[in-house]
């Protein structure tokens, strides 16, 4: 079986429509990835400032899941599902 252009099972950017298709849910994964390393690496200078740093390394990647549920609610809101700003 061969996939055309219009099949909705071609690979996003080869459905003949010019744009690229993201997945449901890719934005709030990036949005959470960011969120994650940001709040480890402020846990982590937090720590060394301290001397506590396996506490605040924890503490910075509870704070960095919140930052990034909320930078990928944002680019959610921005993006939508169909990957171009509204």
């Amino acid at each position: 079986m061969t996939i055309g252009a219009d099949d909705p099972a071609a690979p996003p950017g080869e459905r003949g429509d010019g744009r690229g298709e993201t997945d449901a849910g890719s934005a709030m994964g990036a949005g959470m990835g960011l969120g994650i390393a940001l709040g480890l690496a402020i846990g982590a200078a937090v720590g060394v400032a301290t001397d506590d740093l396996g506490l605040w390394m924890g503490v910075g990647v509870a704070i960095g899941v919140a930052m990034g549920a909320a930078i990928g609610a944002g680019l959610d809101a921005e993006y939508g599902d169909a990957g171009e700003a509204e």
